[in-house]
């Protein structure tokens, strides 16, 4: 990408540098010019009780203090549709975020897709057309993790943004989505407007 158009794809550039550097320095060094991680802010550590919900506080005012996330909510913020949605009080929403060790263990970054390398080669995210074809996969990947819908019942069948049917349920205590049995590692927060889940894999096809 052109140095020039960074800061118009703040989230593709993370990605490339978690890419690329991975073994050069601590994660929350390199990832603090992108201000994903805001100390002046509480981390959660621990889940609230599950029938615990903060009256008031929307899932725009929690998602980026949970550390073990940061990587996915720094990604939702650079989608607008998402972001406003998650900052709107009258939308509901579940946001199941990848932990940042399924972010870091992708095959392919969020902003990649096997098909524009089969279309494009090895330059198909440079350019103008290629920095749009990042963003358009950046936000299907993003969207494959929310849905629109807050309680969501278990085996309930839903939506996610980006189209895919999904639905949960509960095996030996833990719940999974469906398809591909992903473990929902815990609730991080239940607010006013939706909830948001620390999933252990990733739900995007």
């Amino acid at each position: 990408m052109k140095t020039s158009n960074l800061v118009a794809y703040p989230a593709a550039t993370i990605c490339l540098i978690l890419a690329v550097s991975a073994d050069s320095g601590p994660f929350d060094t390199l990832l603090k010019p992108f201000n994903i991680f805001r100390p002046q802010a509480p981390l959660h550590t621990m889940s609230p009780a599950e029938d615990q919900v903060s009256a008031g506080i929307i899932i725009s005012d929690v998602i980026g203090k949970t550390q073990n996330i940061a990587i996915f909510s720094g990604l939702t913020r650079d989608i607008d549709p998402v972001s406003d949605r998650l900052d709107d009080a009258s939308q509901n929403a579940t946001v199941l975020a990848p932990d940042n060790t399924v972010m870091r263990g992708l095959k392919r970054k969020p902003w990649e897709d096997a098909k524009d390398y089969e279309n494009y080669g090895e330059k198909a995210y440079n350019g103008d057309d290629g920095e749009d074809r990042a963003h358009w996969n950046l936000r299907r990947f993003v969207e494959s993790h929310i849905i629109p819908e807050s309680p969501w019942e278990e085996g309930k069948k839903v939506k996610t943004l980006a189209g895919r049917e999904i639905w949960y349920e509960s095996k030996d205590g833990k719940k999974r989505i469906q398809p591909g049995d992903v473990e929902v590692i815990s609730i991080a927060d239940k607010v006013s407007n939706g909830e948001v889940w620390v999933i252990g894999g990733s739900l995007a096809e």
